[in-house]
Order: C-alpha cells, then sequence, then structure tokens
C-alpha cells in the first residue's frame, strides 16, 4: 500500500510508536538483509521509512507481521 505522507502520519507514527519496517516484521531474514517471502525490501527499510517527510510517498508491505 503506497500512501503520502502528511504531519498527521508523523505525529501519530511517533505519539503511538508506530513499526512498519523490515526490521521490524517477522519475516525479515536480518542475517541475509531480505524479505523470507523473497519480496524486495528497498522501500521498506528502516532508514527510508525513518527519514521520510510531508509530502513523500511511504510504502507499507502487505505481508508485513510484527516480531
Amino acid at each position: 500500500m503506497r500512501s503520502i505522507v502528511d504531519a498527521r502520519f508523523l505525529e501519530e507514527r511517533e505519539r503511538f510508536r508506530l513499526r512498519h519496517a523490515c526490521e521490524d516484521c517477522m519475516h525479515f531474514d536480518a542475517s541475509a538483509g531480505e524479505c523470507a517471502h523473497g519480496f524486495p525490501t528497498e522501500e521498506h527499510r528502516r532508514a527510508r521509512v525513518d527519514a521520510v517527510t510531508v509530502g513523500d510517498e511511504v510504502v507499507f508491505c502487505k505481508e508485513w507481521e510484527a516480531r
């Protein structure tokens, strides 16, 4: 799912400590640096999702599950 970042998203992400990066997902193999399902991870990695600002696009993985 793709969504445009707005101020509300950034505020709620901080307030509720929302997690949505590969590194927070049970399907992410940290030792290999890849998704166990073979999905691309570039748009979902922590460095990218933590750097988004208002107007940027954020991409949520439909296979994401909390560790």
